[in-house]
């Protein structure tokens, strides 16, 4: 009686855009903690290096640390989310959690205390993280997977938009066009900033709902025990997530991009509709990105991305003309729309329904973990040789991984369910 009427209830939710409606009010709570989070954290390394005298060593290390912080936090909760089957309470922690130490940032008056702020925002997004995308994943049925993650990158994406939008206002209306950021301007993006991340956990709250784990028909992976599933990943997820070390340690933090930006005479205001640019790109390709991969698979698609990448970093190494770094820009959001979703997509079909939280959590965490030497290397490249050489490099280690992964993973597509 309980199957039948957990059954009964999921099939009298409402469907929104054709998917569970979690797709959608998760896709909703990324979006306004985005709109908060890329008007103070897009815009940090530029507060460091303009207002706090930072170099591109310590915006190197403020990357890479937070995102191996974050990194460890992933893997923790992503276990646990499969040990206590409660995906969304974790999820709301890390919300939470991210939300309350926001407001630090005002305070904060040396890249210490910066580094301190943004650690605590990783942790948040590390507890969230993994037990977020799993059940982003068991809520959609195997065949659908890419669409579903690619509405909620895209919606994600939007909220980006969104944020550096409102960002750009405050930044013209209080300072027009300046080169350097100021302190003022800063203060005020990070006042308006708390308002949607207090919002985005109100939604997470009232609207998200928790879901029962697929069984192996409907998810297209094979289901196994639970105490024994730590041995049970097989070899193809785990040369994936070698080809990901690869390319990652190419991808040091986004703040280089940025920087790099600035570096060829970009004013903050023009920087800030560069990202909007960015995401905008990024929020239009992520959605058919992922309809593409359920498709014609996942493989094809994500070494497509890392392919355009690796031409868009050799055009950061090469640039020193303002309007091809727009083009520049948009072509980067094509990457991560393509890329991003897609690739969570192939984590889910890679392991067994029971594991995915541990998964995700591996998966990022590996990513997260390798964005510290890449970060660190590229501050020290930029610093002793020219900020062109991060980019070189990393050009050529995503060339390295899309080769590795389109030589050394099999892939096996998943059928669809038959109800």
């Amino acid at each position: 009686m309980a199957t039948q009427s957990t059954t009964t209830e999921e099939t009298s939710r409402r469907k929104i855009w054709g998917l569970h409606p979690n797709i959608f009010f998760l896709g909703l709570v990324s979006l306004l903690t985005d709109v908060s989070s890329e008007m103070i954290f897009t815009i940090m390394p530029l507060f460091v290096v303009n207002v706090l005298g930072g170099t591109a060593m310590i915006i190197g290390l403020i990357g890479g640390l937070t995102e191996s912080f974050d990194a460890i936090f992933r893997v923790f909760s992503g276990r646990l989310s499969d040990r206590i089957k409660k995906r969304k309470l974790l999820a709301v922690v890390g919300y939470g959690f991210s939300t309350i130490v926001k407001p630090f940032m005002y305070f904060a008056s040396t890249w210490g205390a910066t580094l301190a702020v943004r650690l605590g925002d990783r942790v948040g997004k590390g507890i969230r993280s993994s037990p977020r995308d799993a059940l982003v994943a068991d809520s959609v049925d195997a065949k659908q997977r890419g669409r579903g993650f690619g509405i909620h990158r895209a919606m994600d994406t939007t909220g980006a938009v969104l944020g550096l939008s409102i960002a750009a206002v405050i930044i013209y209306a209080l300072q027009g066009q300046g080169l350097i950021l100021d302190l003022k301007t800063y203060h005020w993006l990070v006042l308006v900033a708390i308002i949607p991340a207090v919002l985005g956990v109100l939604v997470l709250l009232a609207f998200v709902h928790e879901r029962k784990q697929q069984n192996a028909s409907i998810t297209g992976a094979q289901s196994v025990p639970l105490a024994k599933s730590d041995i049970k990943f097989n070899s193809r997820f785990k040369l994936f997530l070698l080809v990901m070390g690869i390319f990652t340690l190419g991808n040091s933090s986004d703040f280089f991009v940025i920087l790099r930006a600035q570096n060829l005479g970009t004013s903050v205001l023009y920087i800030t509709l560069m990202l909007v640019l960015f995401n905008v790109t990024y929020a239009i390709v992520a959605t058919p990105a992922g309809i593409l991969s359920d498709k014609i698979g996942r493989k094809r698609v994500i070494a497509l991305g890392w392919l355009i990448y690796a031409v868009v970093y050799f055009g950061f190494a090469l640039s020193h003309s303002i309007w091809l770094i727009w083009v520049l820009f948009a072509c980067y959001g094509v990457y991560y729309g393509i890329a991003e979703g897609v690739a969570k997509a192939f984590v889910a079909d890679l392991v067994p329904a029971e594991r995915r939280g541990t998964a995700y959590g591996y998966y990022q965490g590996v990513v997260g973990i390798t964005l510290l030497p890449a970060s660190l290397l590229a501050g020290f490249l930029w610093d002793k040789v020219s900020p062109a050489t991060p980019f070189y490099l990393g050009a050529g280690l995503a060339f390295v991984a899309m080769l590795g992964l389109m030589t050394l993973i099999k892939e096996k597509r998943v059928e669809r369910n038959p109800s």
